[in-house]
């Protein structure tokens, strides 16, 4: 709230959000336990405070660095190759005394050569 200007007290609030929200207006004692942490918004209000401070409504239920963790990984498994997808799609069809072998090799490789294999570019 601060960040786009409004200030943090539960009266702007409540004001603020029944002036955007269409379904039954919400008390100042609401407002109070959302920010305080007591309560967490059903996801209607949610997406009705991300629009008014225009933010995702993953930030208000979550925070920043959740999502930023999420956006993190998302983004390293999108950089897999074809083949490295084609690898993990057969990984995943194995049964699952097989994975444990096959699981066991890998941390073994990891073990062995730690940062310095991920240094290098896959050939």
């Amino acid at each position: 709230m601060q960040a786009q200007g409004v200030p943090l007290r539960p009266s702007v609030l409540e004001r603020e959000f029944n002036r955007r929200y269409w379904g039954r207006p919400i008390s100042l004692q609401a407002v109070r336990r959302w920010l305080r942490g007591e309560a967490i918004p059903a996801q209607d209000k949610l997406q009705v405070l991300a629009e008014w401070l225009k933010v995702e409504p993953q930030v208000l239920r979550f925070g920043e660095d959740a999502v930023r963790s999420v956006r993190a990984a998302q983004e390293r498994w999108a950089q897999l190759s074809y083949a490295e997808r084609a690898s993990l799609d057969a990984f995943l069809c194995l049964p699952p005394e097989q994975r444990r072998i096959v699981q066991q090799v890998i941390e073994a490789f990891a073990a062995a050569y730690g940062d310095k294999g991920a240094a290098e570019p896959p050939r």
